[in-house]
């Protein structure tokens, strides 16, 4: 095979010079200012510094708040993974049958994936809000109740989880049609033939084929539960009621920007960032051992 050859051997380090100054600009460094705002107590706007080592970290994993929020966001989280993934699957062996309007039908499953998480969260604070939400109304014309969505804790997590899975099936969604029209058919048609039941064949063959993709979404959707649910906590719940949404990111967040405790979020930003490679490593570990690369 030819391969390609430049004359000069400083001519690929200019061609990737953009890149990596962009990189170095935009995510390492801030990567590594991070790290280091993390061991100072800073006051407002960055006035002054003070370090303080481990403090800040000592602080966090003393407070009984902040471990209320690390437990919260394992909750949810595990709540858009599981269920996101389960659901995603189960839609998308249906969406990938062969009927009339097929198209029309992927497509709607889809586009929920276009909203932003904050359109995503002003669409269902409507249609959940107690005073003139749809939800609500329907529900006390029919049973005659009308929940407090968004002032229950336990009813406001449920929300964002529903929310949340909601507004990321339709990713899910993409990977797992392009993956199922990929499985190869003589496969299953052979299992059919030997007597294998539509659910031994799906369990046995049509998911171990898909486990790669299972996989890679695994790893994205754990990613998306830790960092991408933010917008949809600020515009539903601003991390309430009584601190029960109060999501990692989220109290990052305020710790960051309204109160100015810049050395308590970057301690923050460390653990999450930390955790969900902990988190990832884990998987690469335990899941990824059951991935089957073969052809499809």
């Amino acid at each position: 095979m030819h391969q390609a050859r430049f004359k000069g051997k400083l001519i690929p380090f200019l061609l990737m010079a953009p890149t990596l100054a962009i990189l170095v600009l935009f995510l390492y460094f801030p990567v590594l200012q991070t790290f280091r705002l993390s061991l100072f107590r800073v006051a407002f706007l960055g006035l002054r510094k003070k370090f303080i080592g481990f403090a800040n970290f000592v602080d966090l994993f003393q407070s009984p708040a902040y471990l209320h929020t690390v437990l919260i966001t394992l909750l949810i989280a595990a709540a858009i993974v599981v269920i996101g993934l389960s659901l995603s699957l189960a839609i998308s062996v249906l969406a990938n049958q062969k009927v009339r309007g097929a198209r029309v039908y992927r497509l709607l499953l889809i586009w929920p994936y276009a909203l932003s998480p904050a359109v995503a969260g002003i669409i269902w604070l409507f249609m959940f809000s107690p005073g003139f939400g749809i939800v609500n109304y329907l529900l006390s014309i029919t049973l005659h109740i009308a929940p407090n969505w968004l002032g229950d804790p336990v009813l406001a997590v449920i929300l964002i989880i529903v929310v949340s899975i909601w507004k990321n099936i339709g990713y899910n969604v993409v990977f797992y049609l392009a993956a199922l029209q990929n499985v190869n058919t003589d496969i299953l048609e052979a299992a059919a033939i030997d007597g294998a039941g539509p659910w031994r064949r799906f369990r046995s063959i049509t998911f171990a084929l898909l486990s790669p993709m299972t996989f890679f979404l695994l790893i994205t959707n754990i990613t998306y539960a830790f960092f991408g649910i933010f917008g949809t906590v600020d515009i539903m719940t601003k991390g309430g009621p009584i601190n029960g949404t109060n999501v990692m990111i989220y109290n990052l967040y305020r710790d960051g920007f309204q109160y100015y405790k810049t050395g308590f979020a970057a301690a923050q930003s460390v653990i999450l960032f930390v955790g969900v490679i902990i988190l990832t490593i884990i998987q690469f570990r335990t899941s990824g051992r059951r991935v089957y690369y073969g052809g499809t």
